[in-house]
């Protein structure tokens, strides 16, 4: 396996910091507030978040509506041993990681 490129840590590390900051309302981060904040290309993050979720460095907590966007966007936080979530009607990252380890 190859090791984690640049724009791989620098999402990684982007999603660790806005988990941080937004611990006590459990929100995640979307993708656009990724690639603001890891300063990569939206194309490359695009391609790069999916592949992060699929290896389960990142899990999807749910959704939510942002201005500018018909549709509701996909909340992501990352995996990780301290990573515990409750939100208010949505999936708890417990149930998340038991319906991927099914």
């Amino acid at each position: 396996m190859r090791p984690a490129g640049q724009a791989h840590l620098a999402v990684l590390q982007a999603a660790h910091a806005i988990k941080r900051e937004r611990a006590e309302s459990g929100q995640g981060a979307t993708l656009a507030e990724l690639v603001a904040r890891a300063c990569v290309g939206y194309k490359v993050a695009r391609m790069l978040v999916p592949n992060l979720t699929r290896h389960k460095k990142l899990c999807i907590v749910g959704e939510r509506r942002v201005p500018g966007r018909n549709r509701p966007v996909k909340e992501y936080l990352p995996v990780g041993d301290d990573v515990t979530v409750v939100n208010d009607g949505r999936p708890t990252l417990d149930a998340c990681l038991s319906g991927w380890l099914r």
